[in-house]
């Protein structure tokens, strides 16, 4: 196939996309709204899957320097109560097919792998639409281009869904408070201890914190509630301390080392709401142009988003170097990418909320985990 791709959106689901294509000699170019690849935080650890996104990372052809970047120790697990209590701690002994790496890092992995000029920074949407021959893009300068074949690879709040479909994210009701706590073994012993060498989950009813352990002695926390919006925002979050300590007053009488993550934070702490699609959101087949990640089929966060992501990148970039017709190989990764994650879209998450935010929180947990351990 000679027809270059146009790839909206540098994540990691465009980047591998666009590197398999590269693989393949079929010419891509991506456009990005962030200003450079550092322009802002790209967020904490990434566990990766035996069954999809490392299926994505062979089809890239980059696994040795993947293995490179993966974080050892980081698959053990600690499930605590709200008092401090250890339920499970489940150490990392090697043979976990979920190895954790920094996502910046594997970004930065994908980016490298690519020609220079592929990805074409500050270059954000504005409009698209269809025209004779194809879609216009029009930026935020002012600048457009017309072009043939195009790929939205821009997450949630996608400029090129609308061309498929009228879909909207709606929140899910639950949101995350983010934090970051630094050299936690020296100054925050007993709370390095709680999180341990990987990650930490301590649930209870409409609330939770999960932390993981970044490198060396960095502890990333995700503080969950679940809350309306209109109660987040009565929060001040331009002011750090005030915002934290509100967060934390929601999880008095937990232990100390815990609530620890959320008051000594190292960072102002950063509110995440959830949004998603509905479950099993589909769209009738556009000529020209699909989707891929959070853009195709965002959910609440449950541990599948990065690695189908790469997965519908590395699957689409396969069907449009397979050398047929173009229809046809949209038409057969749609399809594929539809049946993947109707599973996850629908009542995987309903079950994984419960578990973790519902009345029996986190005894439901602990049967979750054995359920998926038989």
């Amino acid at each position: 196939m000679n027809t270059p791709v146009t790839i909206v959106g540098a994540g990691l689901g465009g980047l591998t996309l666009a590197r398999v294509l590269h693989l393949h000699g079929v010419p891509a170019v991506v456009y990005e709204a962030e200003t450079s690849p550092t322009a802002r935080s790209q967020g904490g650890m990434l566990d990766i899957h035996d069954y999809n996104g490392q299926l994505a990372i062979e089809a890239a052809d980059l696994m040795p320097g993947f293995r490179d970047l993966v974080l050892d120790g980081r698959q053990a697990m600690r499930i605590l109560s709200p008092d401090g209590s250890v339920l499970l701690s489940k150490p990392d002994d090697g043979t976990g097919g979920r190895p954790e790496v920094l996502r910046s890092e594997l970004r930065q992995l994908l980016l490298d792998s690519l020609p220079p000029g592929t990805v074409r920074w500050g270059h954000k949407i504005r409009d698209a639409r269809p025209v004779d021959g194809g879609y216009s893009l029009t930026f935020t300068s002012g600048t457009s281009v017309v072009i043939g074949l195009l790929v939205g690879a821009d997450g949630a709040w996608s400029r090129i869904r609308p061309l498929l479909c009228d879909a909207a994210p709606e929140y899910v009701g639950i949101a995350s408070v983010e934090t970051y706590l630094f050299n936690a073994d020296t100054r925050y012993p007993a709370t390095a201890r709680a999180v341990g060498g990987g990650s930490m989950l301590v649930s209870g009813k409409g609330q939770g914190i999960f932390a993981h352990r970044e490198r060396g002695d960095t502890l990333h926390t995700y503080v969950e509630l679940s809350r309306p919006l209109e109660w987040f925002a009565a929060i001040d979050f331009t002011d750090p301390m005030a915002a934290a300590a509100r967060i934390a007053a929601e999880f008095d009488g937990w232990a100390p080392e815990l609530t620890t993550l959320i008051t000594a934070g190292d960072t102002a702490p950063v509110l995440r709401p959830h949004y998603a699609l509905s479950a099993g959101q589909q769209w009738k087949r556009v000529t020209g142009v699909t989707l891929v990640g959070d853009a195709a089929h965002l959910t609440a966060p449950n541990g599948e988003g990065a690695n189908l992501a790469m997965l519908d990148g590395a699957e689409l970039g396969r069907a449009l170097a397979s050398g047929g017709d173009i229809e046809e190989a949209l038409a057969s990764y749609e399809d594929a990418m539809f049946a993947r994650c109707a599973e996850i879209a629908a009542g995987k998450d309903a079950v994984l909320l419960e578990s973790l935010f519902g009345d029996n929180a986190p005894d439901n947990v602990m049967q979750l985990l054995n359920e998926q351990n038989h």
